[in-house]
């Protein structure tokens, strides 16, 4: 019988009884990271890292949550289970789940290079390995992050010196905050979208410290913001709220953009293909690092990903779930008009 099986609400370890990142509500749900696709409320108890704490707190209300640190081993119905870095996003974990000598890890969303945040992603040994494979084609091969730091700055310097705001999107909850020490560096000053403050403050709550920010409200003068830098989530682009800050230039931060065509598709000025996912050979690093001798491959281009998985000596499989990173990637819909 498989440690993990595939099922309606979600991942199910049936020895332990609890799920991992389900999409139903579950007596026992063990969190990954806080992106609304691997978290979502509804569930009895919560089990995650204490950095996705907070987040959970701020996203889904709920209140009954555990946490254990990064390689805390703890027993639920005699499966040995431990959390371990993902590197995706702040907080975010992989599972590792051990009963009778049979070990599987559940990565959920990772990324290999250390963006200085979310922890460094760690392999772990394992006989299963069930891995997302959101940018899973050879076209993607991401650069150094620091050669995108350095871009972005050159270009939010460019607009300054015009006296354009440079309106940076990204996801509220990873990038965001990723950015933000390279934006530091600029000396420009540096304003956020309400939904991004939310994501900021409640991580700063939970104890994590972050550069400091201003939190766009409706008084905040339009001429202290010109040829500065906003954040702002992708949901916000063309919306009435971005268009209170001509004359201003869109920057769109995502994997998506290492297709240069979605550049002009998203109607944007500049496009820097930051991802908080592994790239090409950095899920083809993660798998082989595990030594796993059977992996399930999930959301984004799993056909792709797991037939050359195949064709190169690693037994694979597709799994249906319902985790959608692409959708993560390229849009965040605004849902809390107080938000902005």
């Amino acid at each position: 019988m498989a440690l993990i099986e595939f099922s309606d609400k979600g991942l199910y370890c049936s020895q332990g009884n609890f799920y991992i990142d389900p999409w139903r509500p579950v007596q026992k749900a063990v969190i990954t990271h806080a992106h609304s696709d691997h978290a979502r409320a509804g569930s009895a108890s919560y089990l995650c890292h204490p950095l996705t704490r907070p987040l959970l707190l701020a996203r889904l209300g709920v209140q009954n949550i555990e946490t254990i640190e990064w390689g805390q081993p703890v027993f639920i119905n005699g499966v040995k289970l431990s959390l371990h870095p993902a590197g995706h996003i702040i907080g975010s974990s992989q599972v590792r789940v051990e009963f009778k000598g049979e070990v599987w890890v559940v990565s959920g969303d990772y990324k290999i290079e250390d963006d200085g945040l979310s922890g460094a992603f760690e392999p772990i040994a394992c006989n299963t390995f069930i891995t997302e494979s959101t940018f899973g084609l050879p076209i993607y091969k991401w650069e150094k992050q620091q050669k995108i730091y350095a871009d972005i700055q050159q270009w939010v310097r460019k607009n300054n010196a015009a006296g354009v705001t440079s309106v940076l999107l990204a996801y509220s909850l990873g990038k965001a905050q990723r950015i933000l020490p390279p934006l530091v560096e600029t000396g420009l000053k540096i304003f956020v979208h309400g939904a991004i403050a939310v994501m900021q403050d409640a991580l700063q709550n939970g104890g994590y410290t972050l550069p400091a920010v201003t939190r766009i409200t409706p008084e905040t003068p339009r001429e202290s913001i010109q040829g500065q830098v906003i954040i702002a989530p992708p949901g916000a682009d063309g919306s009435p709220w971005i268009n209170k800050f001509n004359p201003y230039e869109v920057g769109v931060c995502s994997g998506w953009m290492q297709v240069r065509g979605n550049i002009r598709r998203r109607n944007a000025d500049a496009g820097f293909a930051l991802s908080d996912h592994a790239d090409w050979d950095g899920l083809i690093g993660a798998v082989k690092a595990t030594g796993a001798q059977k992996v399930f491959v999930t959301h984004g281009f799993q056909s792709a990903f797991s037939r050359w998985l195949n064709e190169n000596g690693i037994e694979s499989a597709e799994v249906k779930t319902e985790y959608n990173a692409a959708e993560e990637e390229s849009q965040e819909t605004i849902t809390n008009p107080k938000a902005e």
